[in-house]
């Protein structure tokens, strides 16, 4: 097994930070009765993104590119090697663990952009993780810059745009990418803690991974609750636990990458 270098920053706080979430899930009437999913929220564009797809309009040459956006907690845009201004690739919008950067979980998940030939645009969240000053707000905000900047310069099409992340990340990636799910058609949450969204749209398809002995983020309180969960909600999930703690192994997240390029 290979560990995962973009961990929590301790274990108080990941917990802190499932609990409340996975609390916002039990109690949000759109998750468990998907028939109430037009419903409306008591904010309806709480977490919505506003940017959207143009073609790009700068030619970029493959590498590794600070987004610009502040001087601190900016993030990064990634290109693979293969990567030409004349053909469209697949652009994930990747999210970091607590404690994490951008900058961090693009270098942990190079390998597969390399090898699948995936864009990457990985924002750094405004505190040391997503919504500690707010919920689907200020990093919301940000990452529709982030986008923005993506769009620019990544020859994408809208119907590659993709969501994906580890830990925080992947709570963080099932809240906003279901708020999105018009946007998103799939997500990636590897060992995620909780799913929030305020008021969930379209249906994306959603893929877990999550290790039977993971002590950060136990899996008997989490995926093993939001899976089943989702699933009644009517979303498709692929489901895949895997013998290990708070990880993403190449056996088990190569796949996890080729499944969240598919068309």
């Amino acid at each position: 097994m290979t560990s995962f270098t973009d961990r929590p920053f301790d274990r108080r706080s990941a917990l802190g930070a499932m609990t409340s979430g996975f609390a916002a899930m039990l109690a949000s009437p759109t998750l468990l009765r998907a028939s109430q999913c037009a419903v409306a929220a008591p904010v309806q564009e709480l977490g919505r993104l506003e940017t959207r797809h143009v073609p790009a309009t700068e030619s970029t040459a493959p590498g590794t590119y600070p987004l610009g956006l502040r001087r601190e907690r900016d993030g990064v845009l990634y290109l693979p090697p293969q990567y030409s201004h004349a053909t469209p690739i697949p652009l994930v919008l990747l999210l970091h663990g607590a404690g994490g950067t951008g900058a961090r979980v693009t270098q942990r998940f190079k390998t597969y952009a390399d090898e699948l030939g995936i864009a990457f645009v990985a924002p750094d969240s405004t505190a040391i993780s997503w919504d500690r000053n707010d919920r689907l707000a200020s990093d919301v905000a940000f990452i529709d810059r982030a986008l923005a900047v993506a769009f620019r310069r990544v020859n994408t099409t809208p119907d590659w745009l993709r969501i994906g992340g580890f830990s925080d990340g992947a709570s963080y990636s099932l809240s906003v990418g279901l708020t999105n799910g018009d946007l998103f058609s799939r997500i990636l949450a590897m060992s995620p803690g909780f799913c929030g969204p305020a008021l969930p749209r379209g249906k994306p398809e959603l893929y877990f991974t999550h290790g039977t002995r993971d002590d950060v983020l136990p899996i008997e309180i989490t995926s093993r609750k939001i899976v089943p969960m989702l699933q009644r909600a009517g979303y498709s999930v692929e489901y895949h636990e895997f013998d290990g703690k708070h990880e993403t192994p190449a056996e088990i997240t190569r796949p996890a990458f080729e499944w969240l390029i598919k068309s």
